[in-house]
């Protein structure tokens, strides 16, 4: 697994062991989906997790200012959840064709089969719905419940960059807020916890080592976010995929997956973090990405992360294992909007995020990314991460940063891109503190300890 944002390699173990790439390299789309978004200046300039096109970012959770939606806050412990990238992970083909229904049925149209798979499973699926308040967006997405106390497995990229979470049980009617209990970036991997759950119908688990290519499958999630489980059937077309993958919008960057099932159910948006489930009605994958069908021009193509390979990684979270890729909790967060570029020189950088375009006229502070605008002026240094903008009463505000400064170093260690300003900050943990150094554009050069707050997930 190659690494990504500076968090190691793939650390779910499990089956099946990472094969070789594939002999045609192939470009999938995240499932997960994205109901409400709002304008994005600045290009694709995210606060909370990820910079730019996607390069993560450990950045912080200000407090929500009164126009914000109410959220679950991490500070009251992990809280919150949601679903990456401005625009989200949309865009993928319609339905299956199977019957719309309602009220978490949705499955009408399958054979007795089918059906009798759809009964045992759908009742330990949940509905995600999350704010991502830094980008003016609310997403959508599956979880499945792994014990009668609110236990939920679903994919990171349906929470990475979330503010906050409800998961929905269907066949009661009731809503949980949740907090991240851990995640795998590089897995592709979380765990949620539904605060005050209690007596909730588990997923079938099954055993993805018996799974051979030909066999059946149903898949199962809250397609195109519609707050319904809607069923696909298909085959199992291949296994030991190794596939990359990102949002539609590409606010998430490419990840390389391997070890995937493929099938030709139609996994669409908002089935991520939703099951495939086998003949025998147990769950052998969680849904994670596919293509997009539904302009009839090419086969449905999904691809499931093995139920071994996610449950030894929840295994890890639940244990407190933290490693190069697992993360327990919450990252820590300064609160800064910075450039989308692979560039260390913050001219460089100002230039292509102009190229992404801006709305607004610039600020001290911002609340979310709908105004951002790129500062016409910056600080005259050649090598840094340039501040597009400071979260309002977040630490780097407090602090005095603001849009056109340009962060050169993290305790002392010279900063280049901003990626290297991820790398350097996911180190340490909420309420460490760190000593940044800035120049302004003015020329001052500042350096200040500041204290990390606790971000959404990454």
């Amino acid at each position: 697994m190659q690494e990504y944002g500076g968090f190691g390699e793939y650390g779910g173990g499990g089956f099946p062991p990472p094969p070789p790439p594939p002999q045609r390299p192939s470009f999938w789309r995240y499932v997960g989906v994205a109901v409400v978004a709002g304008a994005l200046g600045a290009g694709a300039v995210v606060a909370a997790g990820h910079i730019g096109n996607g390069t993560p970012a450990a950045t912080l959770l200000p407090a929500p200012s009164s126009s914000a939606p109410q959220q679950v806050q991490p500070t009251q412990g992990p809280g919150g959840l949601g679903s990456s990238g401005p625009g989200g992970l949309g865009g993928l083909g319609g339905g299956t064709g199977t019957g719309t229904g309602n009220g978490g049925t949705g499955s009408s149209g399958l054979s007795a089969a089918d059906q009798a798979i759809y009964n045992k499973v759908e009742p330990g699926l949940v509905i995600i719905n999350t704010s991502l308040n830094y980008q003016s967006a609310i997403a959508a997405g599956t979880g499945m419940v792994l014990n009668s106390d609110g236990l939920v497995l679903t994919n990171n990229h349906v929470i990475e960059n979330a503010t906050s979470i409800t998961a929905t049980v269907l066949a009661t009617g009731k809503t949980y807020p949740a907090k991240v209990l851990g995640y795998d970036e590089t897995g592709d991997v979380a765990a949620i916890q539904l605060q005050g759950a209690s007596g909730l119908h588990t997923i079938p688990v099954g055993d993805a080592t018996t799974a051979k290519t030909g066999d059946s499958v149903l898949a199962m999630g809250n397609a195109e976010g519609e707050s319904v489980i809607r069923p696909a059937p298909g085959q199992i077309t291949a296994l030991n995929q190794s596939i990359t993958a990102s949002d539609e919008g590409g606010a998430v960057a490419s990840e390389q997956l391997h070890g995937m099932i493929k099938t030709d159910a139609d996994i669409v948006s908002g089935d991520s973090g939703g099951a495939l489930a086998n003949s025998s009605g147990q769950v052998i994958g969680m849904n994670t990405a596919g293509n997009n069908a539904g302009d009839g021009t090419e086969q449905a193509t999904g691809f499931a992360i093995p139920i071994n390979t996610a449950l030894s990684i929840v295994s890890e979270i639940t244990a407190s294992q933290a490693s190069s890729s697992v993360t327990i909790g919450y990252p820590p967060f300064i609160g800064v909007f910075v450039a989308t570029s692979t560039s260390s020189n913050p001219q460089v950088q100002q230039q292509q995020q102009e190229e992404g375009g801006g709305a607004g006229a610039p600020q001290a502070c911002y609340q979310n990314s709908a105004e951002m605008a790129v500062p016409s002026q910056i600080a005259s240094v050649s090598k840094g991460t340039l501040v597009i903008g400071a979260i309002c009463d977040s630490p780097a505000a407090s602090a005095g940063l603001v849009g056109g400064d340009v962060i050169t170093a993290v305790n002392g260690q010279p900063v280049g891109t901003p990626t290297s300003l991820h790398t350097d900050l996911a180190q340490f943990k909420p309420n460490d503190t760190v000593t940044l150094t800035w120049h302004t554009v003015s020329g001052q050069i500042t350096t200040r300890t500041i204290k990390l707050a606790v971000g959404p997930p990454l």
